[in-house]
């Protein structure tokens, strides 16, 4: 199994404020759908609660400390050894976030695709603080910018 992680961040490493992506890029969200369609993808439960709802074409993991936590369409882990016991079958597993479940399985993340804004926000949730100069870069694309895309943004893989 190859933990992949996929996420979008500002110059300062903000992905969130008040539960919530403080941007509206929809072209990020078109590359994160063709990204992970097909795949599973494990998420914090406020994260789901943010999105809410399963997304489409995918295998949800929900992973929460609430034992009695039960959500449509989502399977629920309650621990990193559970997402193992319930990923081992799969070849690729896409990290979705939040900030914790970043920090969580940075030690078994084995690919990156970050969409870097360049832009500040106003954020409460940050990507992990890693240095990038220990990852090699693979790709590099430029995100179009448009009315409904306004910002100057890049696709990265690491």
């Amino acid at each position: 199994m190859e933990f992949k992680l996929i996420a979008a961040m500002d110059k300062n490493r903000v992905i969130g404020k008040n539960n919530d992506i403080p941007w509206r890029i929809p072209n990020d969200w078109r590359h994160v759908n063709k990204t992970t369609k097909g795949h599973t993808i494990v998420m914090g439960r406020r994260n789901y609660e943010s999105i809410g709802r399963a997304l489409p074409d995918r295998r949800n993991i929900i992973l929460s400390r609430e034992k009695e936590l039960r959500i449509e369409d989502c399977e629920i882990a309650h621990s990193i050894n559970d997402v193992f016991n319930i990923c081992q079958s799969e070849e690729e597993v896409f990290i979705f976030g939040g900030e914790q479940i970043y920090k969580m399985f940075m030690p078994y993340v084995t690919k990156m695709y970050i969409t870097k804004i360049y832009h500040e926000f106003e954020g409460d949730t940050y990507f992990p603080d890693i240095d990038f100069g220990e990852w090699k870069e693979v790709s590099v694309t430029a995100g179009i910018t448009d009315l409904k895309n306004p910002y100057t943004y890049y696709f990265q893989s690491h």
